[in-house]
Parts: C-alpha cells; structure tokens; sequence
C-alpha cells in the first residue's frame, strides 16, 4: 500500500476536551499535533478532537482521538456521512482493513442526524506505530477513512 501521510492539517480545528465532562480543556493550534501519540496517555482523560476540510471532503464532520481505559489502545471516534445502504459494505471493508485478531469497530447508523457513528481502535490501521506524532495519527486516520469511503462508495 502507498503511504500517503503527507496530507495537511494546518487549518484544523483542535480541542482538548475532559473524556468526564466532555468540555473543552483548550483550543489549540496545529503546531500542538507535533506531541507524540502517547501524549494521550500521559494524559488519560483528555480527547483530542479535530475537524479538517480534509475529513470533511471524504464526508467526516470531525474526529476524536482518546486512549481507550480498559484496552490502553488508540480509539477514533468519528460520524460519518454515508448512506444507509452502504452497511454491508462499510462492514466488509472494516473487517477486511483492520489488523490483528482484537480488531474490532464500533459502527451504527443514526436515523436522527443520518451519521454512522463509528469507533475503531488506531492500533489496527496498517501503518501504525507506538513513535507516531498526533499529526501522524490524524494523516493515518485520514488516509484510512478516505480509503474506506472510496472502496465502499466504488463497490
């Protein structure tokens, strides 16, 4: 697979919410995603979420990245806006795409504002590392969800 983490998040929206509260801990600016991926679990009850006209392009409003308490793995916790005839597919493909015998997804559709709510775990993208920065985390997000989206919307 081509390795495309070269997308651009200079214009992200980011916050730094409290995983308790759900409120914003800080606004930040992209110089923020340079921290290491374990930044989250130096500081286990923060999410980071980010909004980007990158995800928005492949039909995503917004992304939170938190480390999971139980598992200690990466989870992504996103809506995506895709039909709901697309659930087979979208199913198929995350079965086919995630790595490992505990990869597992969270995925279901929300009549009320028409998003799938998906969660997956980071861990299980191909392309993951433990030395990621966030904005390495954020592209491999990215490029996974814009292959999801092109593969399901083709077959």
């Amino acid at each position: 697979m081509e390795n495309k983490l070269n997308s651009n998040f200079t214009d992200a929206y980011i916050e730094r919410c409290s995983k308790d509260t759900e409120t914003m801990i800080a606004n930040e600016s992209s110089t923020f995603l340079n921290q290491p991926i374990t930044y989250l679990k130096e500081h286990k009850n923060e999410f980071i979420y980010v909004e980007s006209t990158l995800f928005e392009q492949i039909g995503v409003e917004g992304v939170s990245l938190e480390v999971d308490d139980v598992f200690g793995t990466y989870d992504v916790m996103l809506g995506l806006k895709l039909q709901k005839k697309f659930e087979k597919m979208l199913k198929e493909q995350l079965n086919n795409s995630l790595n490992g015998e505990e990869a597992k997804f969270d995925l279901m559709f929300s009549h009320d504002d028409g998003l799938w709510d998906l969660n997956f775990a980071l861990n299980y993208v191909e392309g993951y590392k433990e030395d990621l920065s966030l904005n390495e985390a954020i592209q491999l997000i990215h490029q996974f969800l814009s292959q999801l989206v092109e593969t399901v919307k083709v077959k």
